[in-house]
């Protein structure tokens, strides 16, 4: 990967003051980023990265063995980032191969949650843990393949009907930053074109101010935990009991 593709990368993931004029998703990603790396140092041994994508929070993870997996497109083939791929459905691992895993932002795009909580569950270790990121207030996206929102009640529903114990959930970004997230990220798609010029300049004459000026007020905004952007859940398979 060249060195402007690189910088690019982090920039989505782990935007820093670039990320602040060009990324339309930097409150979110900072926010998540923040909650996640308060989790980060509980993924250790072997950890599975389910839905992997590019790897992006691979140098977070102080894991032994980090195992990336995702679904075979030829996209995702061509990323080059996952170690092992599948078609949904059951995940290609033995039980209990992993001692972490880590999902981000991607329970919202499966449509039977039950199902895929449970191979999590499977392939995690009697105490493993798993980190656990979907959004509650965003726009669909990857249409048509956005299937679900989820109210902090509800994951926390969700994950325990699969068997896992909840440790620890973050909102984040309850605040002004919510509003002001939502309005670059409407702003950047209805300016999106196929032009990657064009877009580089609507980014920076329209989404750096919203960034920038919303940034400053969210700064003396309120805030309200009932109104955030994304859920940052840890959550554990219990040591013992329960059966696989």
């Amino acid at each position: 990967m060249n060195p402007l593709r690189a910088r690019w990368e982090k920039e989505r993931f782990e935007p820093g003051w670039l990320g602040l004029l060009v990324n339309p998703f930097y409150f979110s990603r900072c926010g998540m980023l923040r909650a996640m790396r308060e989790f980060f140092p509980r993924l250790t041994g072997d950890v599975l990265d389910v839905g992997c994508g590019r790897k992006p929070y691979r140098a977070h993870v102080p894991a032994l063995r980090y195992v990336g997996l995702d679904l075979d497109t030829p996209e995702l083939r061509a990323m080059g980032a996952a170690d092992i791929f599948y078609a949904g459905g059951s995940f290609p691992v033995a039980d209990g191969s992993f001692d972490a895993v880590l999902c981000s932002e991607v329970l919202e795009h499966i449509f039977a949650p039950a199902e895929f909580l449970g191979e999590i569950r499977r392939v995690l270790r009697p105490g493993g843990v798993l980190l656990l990121t979907t959004p509650f207030a965003w726009d669909e996206h990857s249409q048509p393949y956005d299937f679900g929102r989820y109210s902090s009640f509800g994951l926390r529903h969700v994950l325990e009907a699969a068997g896992f114990e909840i440790v620890e959930q973050r909102k984040t970004c309850a605040d002004g930053r919510a509003l002001v997230q939502l309005a670059s990220a409407y702003v950047y798609k209805v300016t999106r074109s196929r032009h990657r010029v064009l877009n580089l300049l609507s980014q920076l004459l329209l989404i750096a101010p919203v960034n920038v000026v919303g940034g400053l007020g969210a700064w003396v905004a309120p805030a309200n935990p009932d109104f955030y952007l994304t859920n940052v859940v840890l959550a554990r398979r219990p040591a013992s009991g329960g059966g696989t």
